[in-house]
């Protein structure tokens, strides 16, 4: 039983130090809490949110997860470290990098800005990283000298992941090579269906142009590749955390073919098909032709989208080119708003499911297409920004030349089935709706998209007030008819790029995941949480994604989380 503080003042039998706080001021790392431990339970005061209570018992002091003979050693590993990150203003880079200020000693972290020049560089860090709401937690802990550490702890760089030597000055590239110990590459195209050519440049080039970069660096420990699990492509059943090797594809074994009969990759044919698109279209045509082009090599190859298969040869490539450099590699599912830090449900962008979820919330769209019976797999982004952090502590101690891949998912070791997922929903709208009409219906499910199609204009004919159109003047008829049309298009346009999620039929593998928490000391676990077994699935749709959405990517200020 847990009990508040209150109730045994006279009981306290050990008290923690966070960080660098004298006794009369204890504060936990994460938020200035006060922090008293009983009977191994921290307890905290002064609740920040209606979570804070069941979170409070979680938080731990990092400093004790400094190893000692037991876990990893990831504060240890860290302190003093010099890191190189690219991708740093995106959603897993921001995060990764104010775990790392909050919860580390680290040394500096050089963060690659696209800008043309310093002043550029600069007011993109102060403004997207800085002053970011996801840093309002080391804001409190260090106050007045917020600024003066942040300042001496991140070093913007101007550049450009596309360019050579990453567009970088001839300064940072000297520095950088003499004192990073790890890189961090996290940039990347994400949108599902790119032009071909950006997406083959940003994704697999700009992984190039960094792995050559790193082979420069004179006390490089570990190079880290955020990639995708949806690199395994077509594949089906339980997925292992296995590398790819030059050329493989990503269709799934048949039945009696032979692997030798699957056409094989060839990375110089992929850049040079899309060149000589880019040369034969005009401008206006180019772009269209790109992407379909994009997703037509990417369906050949047995992949779903453009962004999967690049990143599965951004992949290739650096293990062809890596040499004798450890390499590590974290693949991810879909990626959503954080679990418990810094912030329960922070989000940036309006990503993956969340389209989704926002139009069935709003009326758009009543149904979806999907087996109700297939595990989806999604993962806060906490839980990946600690999982390369734990990883990189890891085996950047191991100095040993290897390459080493860690699927950061959920679905093999807590599985969320998509019926469960949109009663979850439903439960959600139902008692903070967000459609106009106040209330919805639950989401009907199809697994034929001419069924769903069918369902989808009736019902939005419905809603529309088209039915009785005998009754509508010829003016407001063709306004109605015109935004009929428009949402028709908008709800299977949705459901057609996300199909392949709603009837995938592989399970990712979790085993080196799985094996790093069993390493990791009890501290470490706490401090730097990966284990996906611990989600609850409802309290994270209800009480904290859906919520977390609404603030901080919609900005509606009357929402809680």
């Amino acid at each position: 039983m847990k009990f508040s503080l209150e109730k045994f003042p006279h009981k306290i039998t050990k008290v923690s130090l966070f960080g660098d706080y004298q006794k009369n001021s204890l504060r936990s790392r994460s938020c200035r809490k006060l922090a008293v431990n009983y009977n191994g339970y921290p307890y905290f005061t002064s609740p920040r949110h209606p979570l804070e209570s069941e979170l409070a018992m979680q938080e731990v002091d990092c400093s004790t997860a400094a190893g000692g003979g037991s876990g990893i050693g990831i504060v240890n590993f860290f302190e003093g470290k010099n890191i190189f990150i690219t991708g740093g203003t995106g959603l897993v880079g921001k995060a990764l990098v104010e775990k790392l200020l909050r919860s580390t000693s680290v040394g500096k972290i050089y963060v690659l800005v696209k800008a043309d020049n310093k002043e550029t560089a600069h007011d993109r860090l102060s403004k997207e990283i800085i002053h970011s709401e996801l840093f309002e937690c080391i804001r409190e802990i260090h106050g007045s000298s917020y600024e003066e550490f942040v300042q001496e702890k991140l070093i913007p760089v101007g550049g450009n992941i596309c360019e050579p030597n990453l567009g970088m000055e001839t300064y940072y590239t000297h520095t950088i090579t003499e004192e990073v110990d790890v890189i961090i590459g996290s940039a990347a195209s994400t949108s599902l269906n790119d032009r071909y050519d950006f997406s083959l440049d940003v994704n697999m080039n700009a992984p190039q142009r960094l792995m050559r970069f790193a082979k420069t660096c004179k006390n490089l420990k570990l190079f880290v590749h955020v990639s995708t699990a949806y690199v395994n492509g077509r594949r089906e059943g339980l997925i292992f955390e296995k590398p790819l090797s030059m050329g493989e594809n990503g269709r799934k074994e048949d039945a009696g073919m032979s692997s030798s009969l699957f056409p094989r990759l060839d990375v110089t044919d992929e850049i040079n098909l899309a060149m000589k698109s880019c040369i034969a279209s005009t401008e206006y045509d180019s772009i269209k032709n790109l992407k379909r082009l994009g997703l037509e090599r990417a369906t050949f190859y047995g992949w779903y989208t453009t962004y999967h298969m690049t990143k599965a040869m951004g992949e290739m490539v650096i293990d062809e080119i890596r040499g004798d450099v450890p390499v590590l590699i974290i693949r991810p599912s879909v990626i959503e708003s954080s679990y418990k830090e810094p912030i329960p449900g922070w989000i940036q962008g309006n990503r993956m499911f969340d389209p989704v979820i926002m139009s069935y919330g709003k009326g758009l769209l009543p149904a979806y297409l999907a087996d109700p019976n297939v595990y989806m797999d999604i993962v806060p982004v906490d839980l990946v920004a600690n999982t390369i952090i734990a990883a990189t502590a890891k085996h950047g101690t191991l100095k040993k030349p290897d390459l080493n891949v860690y699927h950061a998912a959920t679905n093999f070791v807590n599985p969320l089935q998509y019926s469960d997922f949109f009663d979850y929903i439903y439960e959600y709208f139902n008692s903070k709706p967000a459609a106009l009409s106040g209330s919805i219906a639950k989401m009907k499910l199809f697994k034929e998209f001419s069924d769903f199609s069918k369902y989808i204009r009736d019902e939005l004919l419905q809603r529309n007030g088209m039915i009785n159109a005998s009754d509508i003047n010829a003016m407001t008829l063709q306004k109605l008819q015109k935004q009929y049309k428009a949402k028709v298009a908008y709800a299977e346009q949705l459901c057609k790029m996300y199909e392949f999620i709603g009837f995938f039929q592989a399970r990712f593998h979790t085993g080196n995941t799985q094996k790093l928490i069993e390493e990791m000391s009890e501290e470490e676990q706490l401090c730097f949480e990966v284990d996906a077994r611990k989600i609850d699935w409802r309290k994270y749709i209800v009480e904290i994604h859906i919520p977390g959405f609404r603030k901080h990517v919609l900005n509606e200020t009357r929402v809680s989380v």
